[in-house]
């Protein structure tokens, strides 16, 4: 009967620590002119047999549709039926509609969500944060970004985040990195405090829109043993930062393509005119431009040579950014341009 005490005792004290893992500060995010979707998070959670990676084990990065994290309290069901709705093209709040109302658990309230999606170039994002999540908690959203987090040091934490994800100049996979600098503060997640450190274990996955599900085009994680006895000898931030900075080394962060002879200006009228006059077939090519919110304005079919376009029905001013693709698929050229 002791033995059987003994094993029970164990099997609560592991479910407990499965229950309440991944407590968490993390960000979601898309950015809708490269179609690129990324994820990054850190958290006072180690690498485990449960949780390899540690924090990551919250990331799903579906490419060329969307991101989720789940996280406080994490269940892989929860997880696993919101990978299914993304899939049926359900949007983000939607979704967290329907995993608050058939939460795996049957208990929604500890429960922490972030999701993004795609949808052809318009991205939208959602996020929940459950009632019992332990304090500080909150969370913030954008239409191509989503950042939460629970057991934080205080809203500090999320502000510093948006901040420099926001302010940050550079790619996606940059500015996710910049956002966990942003929150690289000892205690971030108040369980590290003791051990000198933001957090225990921290990620940065980013996919393109051709990548396949299981072979991200960055992917790092950082994790120190769940066991781990003392103060971490270097934050987990950190140690991701430089696995980052080696990866940028190591990896083209730009696909060789073929330049083309194209010029782009603005004229009179908020009107956008491209000269294709030293390309040839340029029927195969379309234009899509958008907007400094990520947002698709308008793509356009190349007919003529000189083509002028007007990406928007007002007299639009400030940057816009576009690309030129062709047969529907391959991104040649990219570019901003000033509207004056």
């Amino acid at each position: 009967m002791k033995h059987k005490f003994i094993c029970l005792g164990f099997i609560l004290v592991y479910l407990s620590f499965i229950a309440n893992g991944q407590d968490t500060f993390s960000i979601v995010a898309i950015d809708s002119v490269t179609g690129e979707i990324g994820s990054a998070g850190a958290s006072c959670v180690g690498s485990s047999s449960y949780y390899p990676h540690g924090a990551a084990v919250l990331s799903d990065v579906i490419p060329g549709i969307g991101a989720i994290h789940t996280q406080a309290a994490y269940l892989a069901g929860n997880q696993d039926y919101a990978h299914e709705l993304m899939m049926q093209g359900l949007p983000p709040q939607q979704i967290i509609d329907s995993l608050i109302a058939h939460d795996a658990g049957n208990n929604p309230n500890p429960r922490q969500y972030g999701i993004v999606d795609y949808n052809n170039g318009h991205p939208r994002a959602a996020s929940y944060t459950g009632s019992t999540c332990q304090n500080y908690k909150n969370d913030t959203n954008n239409i191509y970004y989503s950042i939460q987090g629970n057991i934080l040091l205080g809203q500090l934490i999320l502000d510093s985040m948006q901040l420099q994800f926001l302010n940050t100049q550079g790619t996606l996979a940059d500015r996710l990195m910049a956002a966990l600098q942003g929150a690289k503060i000892v205690g971030a997640d108040t369980r590290c405090a003791p051990k000198n450190s933001s957090s225990q274990s921290s990620f940065i996955r980013v996919a393109r829109p051709t990548d396949p599900y299981d072979t991200l085009y960055c992917d790092l994680w950082m994790a120190y043993p769940q066991n781990y006895q003392g103060v971490y000898p270097v934050d987990p931030i950190d140690s991701l930062q430089t696995l980052y900075d080696l990866w940028k080394t190591t990896t083209s962060l730009a696909k060789k393509k073929n330049t083309i002879p194209v010029k782009v200006w603005a004229v009179a009228g908020g009107e956008m005119r491209f000269d294709f006059t030293g390309l040839q077939g340029f029927q195969d090519y379309t234009i899509h431009v958008y907007d400094l919110a990520g947002r698709k304005l308008l793509n356009s079919q190349v007919n003529k040579q000189i083509m002028s376009i007007r990406p928007s029905p007002d007299n639009y001013t400030g940057i816009l950014f576009y690309q030129i693709i062709k047969q529907k698929q391959t991104v040649i050229a990219r570019g901003k341009i000033m509207m004056k």
